[in-house]
């Protein structure tokens, strides 16, 4: 019995490391969409989500517009286990995001205690906690606080949803303070080929190694340069060997049809 025991909890240690945690990100702002504001926030959250062992498999840029934004959230939080929103939740009346996602919640907005005391203790030599300021103490009722070292104002929590600022620098420490507390798998580990081919001539070599190896995926990416057609491709995976052959084998197989290939990529830039 004890060892029956001991392999079912295994079986099921194994069927939680290998399911595929996901995660969608809302962007929400106007300066975004306008094209004033180029979005920093995809890539750190991608490259934080992948070390936390989950994937960002959606991306949604939405205006400072209510409806819009409860019904990306609505939407995005039931397809996915975690949904990050970026952007209005500072000081100003276009600051909507919490009160957009206490609508798609279903709850009312109140002021937080502990994020009110926190504003009030890093404006304290800074001018004071004034109206505005206590702004970015509005929560959904019922939500946690997420830890934010640079300006004082925390980022928010309820349940799958975390809602951060558009501030890239000010994002990071939110990611800093969440890292290691949130659940997932197995992150996604990558290796990188260049070579200087047309990817349409390695087309089928692409697609007959990515299908020899289980749980690989191969994105191509390809480039001109100094008038020269290139292609990097990454390898993708969340198992070790599993990509090590795979790589492997796609370096030999364009060798085989005469190209040489780069570990680490080329640079499309030069």
């Amino acid at each position: 019995m004890p060892i029956a025991k001991a392999s079912h909890y295994r079986y099921v240690f194994l069927m939680i490391e290998d399911r595929i945690w996901t995660a969608a990100l809302v962007i929400i702002g106007d300066e975004i969409l306008s094209g004033r504001t180029q979005d920093k926030n995809i890539s750190q959250i991608a490259i934080w989500l992948n070390i936390q062992g989950i994937r960002l498999s959606e991306v949604r840029v939405v205006p400072d517009v209510e409806s819009a934004i409860v019904e990306a959230v609505n939407a995005l939080r039931v397809r996915h286990d975690y949904l990050f929103t970026t952007g209005g939740i500072g000081p100003t009346h276009d600051d909507i995001t919490v009160d957009a996602i206490a609508v798609a919640l279903g709850v009312p907005v109140i002021v937080h205690p502990r994020a009110e005391q926190i504003l009030r203790d890093y404006y304290e030599t800074r001018g004071g906690l004034t109206e505005a300021r206590l702004r970015m103490a509005r929560v959904p009722q019922g939500a946690e606080l997420i830890e934010n070292r640079v300006s004082g104002a925390p980022g928010i929590r309820f349940d799958n949803i975390f809602i951060m600022a558009g501030v890239p620098s000010i994002t990071a420490m939110m990611l800093d303070g969440l890292s290691g507390k949130i659940e997932g798998g197995r992150p996604m580990m990558s290796e990188s080929l260049g070579c200087w081919v047309a990817e349409s001539e390695v087309a089928d070599l692409l697609r007959r190694t990515e299908q020899a190896h289980d749980g690989c995926q191969i994105g191509s990416y390809p480039f001109f340069r100094a008038g020269k057609v290139g292609a990097n491709f990454v390898i993708r995976s969340t198992d070790h060997e599993q990509l090590s052959k795979c790589v492997v084998q796609l370096t030999e197989g364009l060798a085989e049809l005469g190209y040489a290939s780069e570990p680490g990529g080329i640079s499309p830039t030069g």
